[in-house]
């Protein structure tokens, strides 16, 4: 815990929250600042910065977690579908320099569905820059692979 961190008090308590669910590892809040009605923050009691510092059990855990959260919200509210979401880095959005999974309920109802996409989904790119960035990409994890192998 650091003392500094908005999502650390919650945790202690310090900080008030609307609780939705609570292990050993994990903890999951209703977001003050909401997406979609029953927008959730779900994140690990453990103090990580983001998704490139979060050890592997914690981030194995909040997915579980988020996942069986979503299921349940989308059941209770009764959405039309949820978005997962985390944002690493400042230029990415990350406002809170706690690791979190957003767990965003989607509805066809747009009184209760505020959230709307920065791009265009199905609005083809660059087919040589993709297939440029996969290549570059492959090769990185491949070799990552075979060092991890010896």
């Amino acid at each position: 815990m650091t003392d500094l961190c908005l999502f650390c008090g919650i945790i202690a308590g310090t900080v008030p929250s609307v609780k939705v669910a609570e292990d050993e590892t994990t903890f999951a809040f209703m977001d003050i600042n909401p997406g979609s009605d029953g927008h959730i923050l779900v994140i690990p009691k453990r103090h990580s910065k983001d998704l490139f510092e979060i050890p592997d059990e914690d981030l194995t855990a909040v997915t579980l977690a988020a996942q069986r959260i979503a299921k349940a919200a989308v059941a209770e509210f009764g959405a039309d579908g949820v978005n997962l979401l985390n944002c690493c880095g400042a230029d990415a959005w990350q406002t809170v320099f706690h690791f979190h999974l957003h767990v965003i309920p989607r509805y066809l109802d747009k009184t209760k569905d505020r959230l709307v996409l920065p791009w265009q989904p199905g609005t083809p790119g660059d087919l040589e820059a993709i297939d440029t960035l996969g290549s570059r990409l492959f090769t990185t994890l491949d070799g990552q692979l075979s060092e991890a192998l010896e």
